[in-house]
């Protein structure tokens, strides 16, 4: 017994040791930048994570980024990885316009861009591969074109020679290129199923096909293609909506448990799933499609109590959003409800009022309330039970110096009546005692009994 209790200590000694060493190993690979880095920088491309000491997401973020250094370095990339304490350097960490932490940044000469990504390995590593490489990459055949599709979920490709649409081109891929990838490409290397009306042309590829820009109807460049850099079809969450809010789009969500295997919650994912597919070339322009899991954000963000499963139509750039008005048993009655909310007939709630400005502020007040009770009663207690303390000791403070001062007060002119009177009573005494006009000023005494009878005698 005792050497299987030997044999156990020991094994867990060696994977702890292991584990430090992985650690250690994997830290290796991340370097450790300092004020002297804003001199040598612009030699290499640089992927650095501004973090604080204190920062519980930068500490969460660590291992990955740790992990995020050991892959670029096996993949031998050119960009090197480091971190940085922004609270240490905060000349350099405000020079990059560092706002808050963890804020990571690909810096590639004079230019700094930003990652708003998910934290995870693989996102991380891809936004390097994309930042780091050209703006706009070459297909120069059709095989190569084969590839980019197969590999890419979503991009654009610039068809033509020099133009003044091909300016525009480089001028959004410049402000997009966090998001999604950029390519160029002459006619003959183009599929022979794309159809182009006039050239040069902008296209973008997706879901298994194409959309061609179209400047009379779809606007800017620059605004297009943001609306178009995600999937008609998307696995929603509170931080994908806030990105789809600059697409100036409706969301239609599914709102399902996706534990929960029954028939209706199945459904309704795939009456989504199948208006995205089947309908794209009708509400691409205006609709993204997508399902969430649970409604907790949902609620968060409508202020309400949604039943699960459900649809909700939301405009992320205004908070308005839009709820059934009817039952949904197939995709011919989900695009009905679609056409009725572009046509007007269906009413928005929610919004951007002041009224539900207020309300929002009343809704976070008692939402952070509660959440402060339900993980720690104690802490919620202390917090907001010692401030109703302390005003309560102030108030019955302030009314009991009032009574106390009243009562002073009273007491002081009940003093001040008897003193009166008492002064009253002595003048009166001494009147008194006043000789009468023209009499003695010596006060006259009596005389003892016999004395006066010996007189009268």
């Amino acid at each position: 017994m005792a050497s299987v209790a030997v044999l156990w200590s020991r094994a867990v000694g060696l994977c702890v040791a292991v584990l430090l060493l992985d650690v250690a190993f994997c830290k290796g690979f991340v370097e450790d930048l300092d004020e002297s880095f804003k001199d040598n920088r612009k030699d290499d491309i640089w992927l650095v994570d501004f973090y604080a000491p204190w920062c519980g997401h930068c500490k969460k973020l660590e291992p990955v980024w740790n992990e995020v250094g050991l892959e670029m370095k096996s993949i031998g990339s050119p960009v090197k990885v480091g971190k940085m304490d922004a609270t240490s350097y905060s000349s350099i960490a405000s020079e990059f316009g560092v706002r808050g932490y963890p804020t990571i940044k690909l810096l590639k000469g004079d230019l700094a861009y930003n990652y708003r990504g998910p934290r995870t390995k693989d996102d991380i590593i891809e936004f390097a591969h994309r930042v780091s490489g050209a703006l706009i990459r070459p297909l120069p055949s059709r095989q190569m074109f084969e590839h980019v599709r197969k590999r890419h979920r979503v991009f654009f490709v610039y068809i033509g020679g020099e133009s003044p649409l091909k300016e525009k081109y480089i001028d959004a891929a410049s402000e997009l290129i966090v998001y999604t990838y950029f390519f160029s490409a002459l006619e003959e290397v183009v599929p022979e199923y794309v159809t182009l009306k006039e050239m040069p042309a902008v296209l973008v590829f997706k879901d298994e096909t194409y959309f061609v820009y179209d400047e009379y109807e779809d606007g800017d460049l620059s605004a297009w293609i943001s609306r178009e850099r995600f999937q008609n079809y998307l696995t929603m969450d509170g931080f994908l909506l806030y990105e789809l809010g600059d697409t100036g789009k409706l969301v239609a969500i599914a709102v399902i448990d996706e534990k929960n295997t029954s028939i209706e919650h199945t459904r309704l994912k795939s009456v989504i799933q199948e208006v995205a597919k089947d309908y794209k070339d009708h509400f691409h322009r205006d609709f993204q499609f997508g399902h969430m899991d649970g409604n907790d954000y949902i609620n968060t963000l409508l202020m309400d109590e949604l039943t699960v499963p459900t649809v909700v139509v939301l405009n992320t750039s205004n908070q308005q959003y839009y709820l059934l008005d009817r039952q949904i048993k197939n995709a011919k009655d989900m695009v009905q409800f679609i056409n009725n909310i572009l046509d007007g007939t269906v009413e928005a709630q929610g919004g951007d009022s002041i009224f539900q400005r207020l309300k929002r502020i009343v809704f976070d007040a008692k939402s952070t309330v509660v959440s402060i009770f339900k993980s720690s009663p104690l802490m919620g207690c202390f917090l907001f039970g010692l401030p109703l303390g302390v005003i309560s000791i102030m108030c019955y403070g302030i009314y009991t110096a009032d009574t106390d001062g009243g009562y002073i007060e009273e007491r002081y002119e009940i003093v001040s009546k008897s003193e009166m009177e008492s002064q009253e009573q002595v003048e009166e005494s001494k009147e008194q005692q006043e000789p009468r006009e023209g009499g003695s000023l010596v006060p006259t005494v009596q005389e003892p009994k016999d004395v006066l009878e010996k007189k009268t005698d």
